[in-house]
């Protein structure tokens, strides 16, 4: 139902078929070439053939390209079926060999970037899980592809480049006498350069940085409280 729904559409489809006696005697002569140019060279050898095969289920014979390997463990064929025009050695490397690479990104989504947690009992929450997840992996191919090019991390994985680039980061704060970095949590810390802030020495230690959530200790007895009148005089 698949092959009929994509030639109804003109949707090209290149899709694995699994092997089977009859299609196995349609590429023997393959193999047998594959296996002579093994036996006389010692090398893994491959063969690829233009088949004409139609199962029962279908209402017609379709084109099926054939690639056909012998090597040190015998006859290795593999059978793909096309609706598309071209060679049939490029359609099978360079089309249907590329599906390994789209896997790949897949699996990096679901492993770096969380796309498998969907373990909600309703759809719609893990479809927007998946959608956020989808947004945030555009995102670091976006960075990958464009802000990336060039430096070490241009091939690196989604989570190197979440872990190494994005949950690193500073802020720096300048004044004419001395400038501070702040590294982000769970490192909280203060380092200084240029002259040391009045009242502390300079060393190598950091200096806790105060949590801006934290509540501001009270004022010491007598603080900001109001100046007594002075008293009249009549």
């Amino acid at each position: 139902k698949m092959l009929s729904w994509c030639e109804r559409h003109e949707v090209g489809y290149i899709v694995g078929l699994a092997k089977n006696a009859r299609i196995n005697d349609q590429a023997a002569r393959g193999m047998a070439l594959a296996a002579a140019a093994y036996e006389r060279t010692g090398e893994k050898q491959r063969v690829f053939a233009d088949l004409s095969y139609g199962a029962r289920s279908w209402n017609k014979e379709r084109r099926v390209i054939a690639r056909l390997e012998h090597g040190p463990k015998g006859a290795n064929p593999r059978y793909v079926i096309t609706n598309l025009e071209g060679e049939a050695k490029t359609l099978y490397e360079r089309l249907y060999c590329a599906r390994g690479e789209m896997e790949n990104r897949i699996k990096e989504q679901q492993l770096a970037l969380f796309a498998d947690r969907t373990s909600c009992h309703k759809w719609w929450p893990n479809q927007f899980r998946l959608i956020l997840s989808s947004l945030a992996y555009t995102l670091i191919a976006t960075i990958r592809r464009l802000g990336l090019r060039g430096t070490t991390m241009a091939r690196a994985q989604a989570d190197t480049i979440r872990l190494k680039l994005l949950k690193i980061g500073a802020v720096v704060i300048r004044n004419t006498a001395a400038s501070a970095s702040i590294s982000p949590a769970p490192a909280r810390t203060r380092t200084w350069s240029g002259s040391p802030p009045s009242g502390s020495s300079r060393d190598s230690r950091p200096l806790p940085i105060p949590n801006p959530d934290a509540q501001a200790p009270p004022p010491p007895p007598g603080a900001g409280a109001a100046c007594p009148k002075p008293a009249e005089t009549g």
